[in-house]
């Protein structure tokens, strides 16, 4: 006889999805398509990081850095700052802890461990730097707001983005029923991402290449850590007080 799973007080409780955590089918087109994925991008960012190494920048590094520069207003300038500000440390470090702390609190512990997980990509970066070794862009060539000492592919802003802060909105969009909250999640989340790239070439600290590189390398580390939460989920905190796994059935059961 199957027994009812206890209520989880609070709103929480009511938000989250609880479909999200049976387990379907296998799903073989999604898995090949997760598969192609992970090899295209794979050779895009290889291709990339060697070019970078052997050119400075390229054309179109300059153009679109130009474009970004031109007069754009008080209100583009104030945004384009303050993103790339939130990408500094300590504030950018304060962030992370603050949020993992959220996830932790509200009772998803394997989640908060995974989001940890996920906020490693720059890590991965910074050893990418030093193998690419690329200059960051010339104070002679473009408007620069200030001037770093540190390598510039791939961006360090851009893939902490889309590596952690994508990995949040996953957990927006797997955990949350359909509603307003998810919605505003995802919204501020793929805001956020969207437009730290052209935020770190406005002020003149990356060339465009260097953001497109981050935002495929944070892609596969943020395909990587979604399926290092899947693969705990089954086996880690399945009786957390929040979003708990259900364990797949024994192979001889009915």
């Amino acid at each position: 006889m199957n027994e009812a799973a206890p209520e989880t007080p609070g709103a929480l409780h009511r938000a989250i999805d609880t479909k999200a955590f049976e387990h379907p089918p296998i799903r073989k087109y999604r898995a090949a398509a997760f598969q192609a994925y992970v090899l295209i991008a794979t050779v895009v960012f290889v291709v990339l990081a060697v070019a970078a190494h052997y050119v400075p920048y390229f054309r179109i590094d300059l153009v679109i850095t130009r474009a970004f520069q031109s007069d754009k207003g008080a209100l583009f300038d104030g945004l384009m700052r303050g993103l790339s500000w939130v990408g500094f440390v300590p504030q950018v470090d304060l962030l992370i802890v603050l949020m993992i702390a959220v996830l932790f609190l509200l009772g998803l512990r394997w989640e908060a461990v995974a989001a940890m997980f996920a906020a490693l990509g720059p890590v991965v970066g910074s050893l990418i730097k030093l193998i690419v070794a690329r200059p960051r862009p010339s104070a002679d060539v473009v408007h620069v707001l200030r001037r770093l000492d540190t390598l510039s592919f791939p961006s360090g802003h851009v893939l902490l983005a889309t590596a952690f802060y994508g990995f949040l909105a996953f957990l927006s969009y797997a955990l949350l029923k359909p509603g307003w909250l998810r919605t505003i999640l995802l919204v501020i989340f793929g805001v956020f991402i969207a437009l730290m790239g052209p935020s770190r070439i406005y002020l003149g600290q990356h060339w465009f290449s260097d953001v497109m590189g981050a935002y495929v390398l944070g892609s596969l580390w943020l395909a990587l850590s979604v399926r290092v939460y899947r693969w705990g989920k089954l086996r880690f905190f399945l009786d957390q007080p929040v979003a708990a796994e259900k364990p797949p059935p024994s192979a001889g059961g009915r």
